[in-house]
């Protein structure tokens, strides 16, 4: 049975997730089209782009994303302090980046209502709006609807190009994190793409190392203040800093190394030191290298310790959270 989206998010839990939407047609997302020869890598700059845009909208931050040939990852924080800092102005106005906004908002804008009712009704839609700004649904809503509309036009065809809902999956902790960071920032390498994330292009990995060509513009034509991906802020646990838990150099120095091993396919060939942070993480060679090459498949739902998936299985209303043992085999 399918479930629903609220069933899958626990802010008391956990503000990351790993979202994953794949293409449904035959003709790829991005990449060549075998069958017909024609190259849709421009979609590619579609996707980063348009994440980027609802990013400086959307209360999160994008933590990893990689886009593939039919499909794409994606890692999203939801920043519920930057939520309730927003004004109901700013609200007003973020939301009517995207859409239209009634004329009763206008008028309460305008200060122009009539009656307390007026004014009354206003502020509960404003409200809904602030919820629809910290909401994973509604961002990947935004973005699936804008690639699928632009790749109709390009198609001239009409119909369904996501195969369905996005895929979401909740990670309890910072080891949970990491791994499906790198898990992510791994899927060219693993898709034999590429040679290494250094060349990786269109992932999180490479906009970190590189930078991405971009302009702060959307396909409206109008520019934005495009927002950082979540930085990486080592082990400072100063509480006015947020960000991932880990040093960049060191994460960046692990899916390095992960993607040499995964793309010559010679987990026991290669010698040498592994990265200090396996050791941080607790994980030997193999454990590592099994999880960053079948996180996606094996885990569903939410990832963490047993205890953690006990207390999200609690706020989220389900009796249980399958196929979690393995990987709190190996992660803990």
């Amino acid at each position: 049975m399918t479930q629903s989206r609220q069933s899958q998010i626990s802010l008391s839990d956990t503000p990351y997730y790993h979202c994953i939407s794949r293409c449904v047609r035959r003709a790829y997302l991005c990449g060549e089209d075998k069958y017909t020869g024609q190259s849709f890598e421009h979609r590619r700059q579609w996707v980063v782009e348009r994440m980027h845009y609802l990013a400086s909208v959307f209360s999160m931050n994008i933590c990893a994303y990689a886009i593939m040939s039919n499909h794409y990852h994606l890692v999203l924080h939801i920043d519920e302090q930057e939520n309730q800092q927003l004004t109901n102005e700013q609200v007003c106005q973020q939301w009517g980046s995207l859409y239209s906004l009634p004329v009763l908002i206008e008028r309460w804008q305008h200060q122009q209502t009539t009656c307390e009712e007026e004014n009354v009704a206003a502020l509960a839609i404003i409200k809904k709006w602030r919820d629809r700004l910290a909401d994973i649904s509604w961002f990947m809503r935004c973005l699936n609807e804008f690639i699928a509309r632009n790749a109709n036009k390009e198609d001239v065809c009409s119909g369904r190009f996501w195969e369905g809902r996005f895929k979401s999956q909740a990670l309890l902790d910072e080891d949970a994190l990491l791994t499906c960071m790198a898990y992510v920032d791994l899927n060219p390498v693993r898709a034999k793409m590429t040679s290494g994330v250094e060349t990786s292009e269109y992932t999180s990995a490479y906009e970190r190392i590189h930078g991405v060509a971009f302009k702060n513009e959307n396909s409206a034509g109008y520019y934005f203040k495009k927002k950082r991906l979540l930085d990486f802020v080592g082990d400072d646990q100063q509480m006015s800093i947020q960000g991932i838990p880990f040093s960049l150099l060191d994460y960046i120095e692990l899916v390095d190394w992960s993607g040499r091993i995964l793309r010559e396919d010679k987990r026991g060939i290669i010698a040498g030191q592994h990265p200090e942070l396996l050791d941080s993480l607790g994980l030997d060679r193999e454990s590592w290298l099994s999880l960053v090459s079948d996180f996606g498949k094996d885990y569903q739902g939410a990832v963490g310790s047993l205890e953690e998936l006990a207390l999200f299985a609690e706020h989220t209303g389900k009796r249980w959270i399958a196929s979690k043992n393995e990987l709190r085999r190996k992660m803990h």
